[in-house]
């Protein structure tokens, strides 16, 4: 089974509702708080959440619904 990342922040309303999409589609995901980052924060700080595939090198920006985060989890790359 593939690992998803998802980056956000603590008290993310957007990344909260992400994770709950996540959870919706059963899928096996870490969470990385890129506040902890100035790297992280510069690559995401006005995108999050975002979902990595770290697989396949693929991201998928919020904002996204359950279609959305089905097509690109069920997506080869």
């Amino acid at each position: 089974m593939k690992r998803w990342v998802l980056y956000g922040t603590a008290a993310c309303h957007l990344c909260e509702q992400a994770e709950a999409l996540l959870k919706q589609a059963g899928c096996d995901f870490d969470t990385i708080d890129i506040a902890a980052d100035a790297a992280l924060t510069a690559r995401y700080g006005v995108r999050i959440p975002v979902l990595a595939d770290r697989t396949q090198d693929r991201e998928l920006g919020w904002p996204f619904d359950a279609v959305v985060l089905q097509d690109f989890i069920d997506a080869e790359g």
